[in-house]
C-alpha cells in the first residue's frame, strides 16, 4: 500500500478507530507471531496510524481552544455588563 493510499485509508478513519487498530498492531507484534516482512509492514502502518492520532489529537486541541476563547470572551462580556 503506497503513501498517498494510506493517506486516503486515514482520512476515513476515526481516532477510536485509528487507536483501535494501533493496539492490534502493537499486540501482534508483542506476540512475534508474525515473519520479519510482516512485522516490518505492521509497525510502518502503526507509525503512520500514530501520526495520523496525534493529527487527530491536535484538531481536537485546537477546536477545544477556539471554544473555550469563544467562551472567555462571553463571560467577559457578561461580567462587563453586570459591572455597569
Amino acid at each position: 500500500m503506497g503513501k498517498s493510499e494510506n493517506d486516503k485509508d486515514f482520512s476515513k478513519l476515526s481516532f477510536e478507530d485509528a487507536l483501535g487498530e494501533l493496539e492490534k498492531i502493537v499486540e501482534g507484534l508483542e506476540s512475534g507471531d508474525t515473519d520479519l516482512d510482516s512485522s516490518i509492514a505492521a509497525y510502518e502502518r502503526g507509525i503512520a496510524l500514530k501520526q495520523h492520532c496525534e493529527q487527530k489529537l491536535k484538531q481536537a486541541e485546537m477546536r477545544v481552544q477556539k471554544i473555550e476563547s469563544k467562551t472567555s470572551g462571553v463571560e467577559h462580556t457578561i461580567t462587563d455588563l453586570e459591572d455597569n
